[in-house]
């Protein structure tokens, strides 16, 4: 095994250090950066380490060049943090987050680097504590959240909808929306959520203040849509995004 020296050992350093986050507050996506420094072609067979300082952070393994094999990062140079496992340069299997203590904290399934399938968290007694649904890298509707005990958390907030109907004064009919617990830890969003996806590229947000978001739909005077579709991205007690859609039939037909 080797240890990296020189300028180039101290830039990728610099670059571990800045990306690496707690396991406990990093959303998946920001992991995922931490994970996917690139590393030169140097046909280099073998486990590579890596260390700031005299503090082993890092191990790589590489078959000709590429990573192939397990990747394992640390505490300290000591308990294991997350673990990788690549195919070809590629993330697949189930990535692990761990505790500090030891056990593991979030399982994730990669298919050729995107998260596909259910990741998994769990309570450092080992029970689960979250599952959470993912197609293609993009989240799905699912989130099952239990408590200590191993009960599944119901109380999840309801979309309060308050419409105002002002077609026929000055052609508008808003829309506010609200969560039922009057939490403001919520974004909501428009857009088609038939197939059971969130694609943030795909849909449009909604200007939301303190928890209150608005829509003024106006009259065209040309055929649309005759209902709202509306996503709300809520914040739960564990740091996870409950997602909740909720369609608003409208009035009238030409509101856009």
């Amino acid at each position: 095994m080797k240890k990296l020296t020189g300028a180039g050992t101290a830039i990728l350093i610099a670059a571990i250090i800045t990306a690496c986050g707690g396991p406990r507050t990093a959303a998946p996506e920001e992991q995922a950066k931490a994970d996917t420094i690139s590393v030169p072609d140097t046909g280099y067979t073998g486990i590579k380490q890596y260390y700031t300082g005299n503090t082993l952070i890092k191990e790589v393994t590489f078959e000709n060049g590429v990573r192939n094999g397990l990747m394992k990062s640390f505490y300290n140079g000591k308990q294991v943090r997350q673990t990788f496992w690549y195919k070809d340069g590629l993330r697949e299997d189930s990535a692990r987050w761990y505790y500090v203590e030891g056990p593991v904290f979030r399982s994730t399934p990669y298919v050729r680097d995107t998260i596909h399938g259910i990741q998994q968290q769990y309570f450092k007694s080992g029970r689960i504590k979250a599952r959470i649904g993912f197609e293609k890298g993009l989240r799905t509707f699912l989130l099952e959240e239990f408590a200590g005990d191993g009960s599944l958390i119901r109380n999840y907030p309801e979309i309060i909808v308050t419409e105002k109907d002002n077609y026929k004064t000055d052609g508008t009919y808003r829309i506010t929306l609200e969560l039922s617990d009057k939490s403001q830890k919520v974004k909501y969003y428009r857009g088609d959520f038939g197939k059971g996806i969130f694609d943030t590229a795909a849909v449009e947000p909604v200007k939301t203040v303190k928890g209150v978001g608005n829509i003024t739909l106006r009259k065209t005077g040309t055929p649309s849509k005759t209902s709202v579709e509306i996503l709300a991205e809520i914040l739960t007690n564990y740091g996870n995004n409950y997602l909740l859609v909720r369609k608003i039939d409208l009035p009238y037909k030409d509101l856009k």
